[in-house]
């Protein structure tokens, strides 16, 4: 069996989930929830770790 241990550059703050959306409680005429997007502050919606924050990330 393969021994996997590459480590993957997913964000730490969103988990690799950069965008959610979420219900603000509200409907809309029609009767669904109104919802917003929210995009993840430390990676800006790429889901992965950049540059320094990487090498950070990685210990060096």
């Amino acid at each position: 069996m393969p021994d996997n241990t590459a480590r993957t550059r997913r964000c730490s703050d969103c988990d690799g989930f950069p965008t959610v959306a979420i219900t603000t409680g509200q409907r809309t005429p029609e009767g669904s929830r109104k919802t917003t997007s929210v995009t993840c502050r430390a990676c800006k919606g790429t889901g992965v770790l950049a540059g320094r924050r990487l090498a950070a990330s990685l210990g060096r």
